[in-house]
């Protein structure tokens, strides 16, 4: 069996910037959401690629928190990285700020919580290499990434209980 390598989650993150132009708003003048979540899943996809050096593919999207509007003209800046690693999965981290490019002001407009699954030639799950948290930071969000994937699976299993009841 092939061993498979370990990454730091700095070593796949990415950030990108763009401009909310007046055909990313709704009539209100604000980023419509879903523009955002598709920035979000392209940044996680690049993330989870870089991660595990092949193919990966969205297999959920466990969180969306939309905090402050986003309106035309500001900066976004979405900056994504690996939180967690399964066998074949990854939970990626996206944080949306929004810049005011006239004072500088900075405001966290939302935060995204993606799972990812690595995909080999054949479009099977595959093994994706072991996550190494460093910072603080990073050891921080691994461990909220646990809670995160315990407590689902967590619910996952009272919803089969329950649709068993109800059945």
């Amino acid at each position: 069996m092939q061993e498979i390598s370990s990454k730091s989650p700095e070593e796949s993150q990415v950030t990108t910037r763009y401009i909310v132009m007046p055909d990313h708003a709704n009539h209100y003048g604000t980023a419509f959401g879903g523009v955002i979540m598709s920035w979000i899943d392209m940044v996680a996809a690049m993330v989870a690629q870089r991660h595990c050096g092949m193919e990966s593919v969205t297999a959920s999207v466990d969180r969306l928190t939309f905090i402050t509007p986003i309106n035309v003209g500001d900066h976004v800046v979405l900056k994504g990285s690996v939180n967690f690693t399964g066998k074949s999965s990854m939970e990626i981290g996206v944080q949306v700020t929004k810049e005011d490019p006239y004072n500088n002001k900075v405001v966290r407009a939302t935060t995204a919580y993606l799972t990812f699954v690595a995909l080999d030639a054949n479009k099977r799950p595959c093994q994706v290499p072991k996550l190494i948290p460093q910072s603080i930071d990073e050891i921080r969000r691994f461990e909220n990434a646990k809670l995160r994937i315990e407590s689902m699976r967590d619910l996952s299993k009272k919803l089969k209980l329950k649709k068993e009841v109800f059945s």
